[in-house]
């Protein structure tokens, strides 16, 4: 019921008060995005902490100037891997090995299935997958800033050609999938603080089938 209220209590703030978000929370919520379960445990996306207020304002400028942008705490950019490669799924499955001490057949199996697969694919189809991957930490995160009180604003209206420039990130081999902005509701400018949420019923939104 505790996490129930926190998820009544969050909206997708749409003014900030600047005001800094603790670390100790910051870190808990990326750390719930890095737990997220991901498509074969790959997790291929990154996650930047933009707090430069110069980088903010470069962002902001590409992205409908949004003032969240700037006013929040942290921003988080949920960037995507550009493509799969043989090297980024070796790097993954070596590292189970490491971590859990062996070598599995059915895993190393399930390893030459992937590399079989995934490299051989369009680069755009690729990308679209690992945003997906990226979307699920991105949701986990939004869950854990209610959890801890901490306001999240979802953000998709952005030129992602232009931030993946400002950030550098084709270099790196990443491409933007989403942004989101943590920070505190500013309960004199927001227009939708006060409004009440805004949700499909259970019963015209979930279909059990028995």
């Amino acid at each position: 019921m505790e996490l129930l209220d926190k998820l009544n209590w969050r909206y997708a703030a749409k003014a900030m008060n600047k005001k800094e978000v603790p670390q100790e929370k910051v870190d808990r919520i990326i750390e719930a995005a890095r737990l997220a379960p991901t498509s074969s445990g790959l997790q291929p996306f990154e996650i930047l902490v933009i707090k430069n207020p110069q980088i903010k304002e470069e962002i902001k400028a590409i992205a409908w100037n949004q003032s969240v942008i700037t006013d929040c705490s942290h921003l988080l950019v949920f960037a995507a891997w550009d493509t799969y490669t043989e090297d980024r799924i070796n790097k993954m499955f070596d590292l189970t090995n490491e971590i859990r001490g062996f070598k599995n057949e059915g895993w190393e199996n399930y390893r030459q299935k992937l590399l079989g697969l995934y490299p051989k694919q369009d680069p755009e189809i690729n990308f679209n997958h690992a945003a997906k991957q990226a979307y699920i930490a991105f949701s986990a995160s939004i869950i854990a800033a209610a959890y801890e009180e901490v306001d999240a604003t979802p953000i998709e209206g952005f030129d992602p050609a232009a931030l993946d420039e400002i950030l550098n990130l084709r270099e790196k081999g990443l491409r933007s999938a989403v942004m989101l902005p943590l920070g505190y509701r500013d309960t004199e400018k927001d227009w939708l603080v006060n409004l009440k949420k805004v949700r499909k019923s259970s019963e015209d939104l979930v279909t059990i089938i028995e």
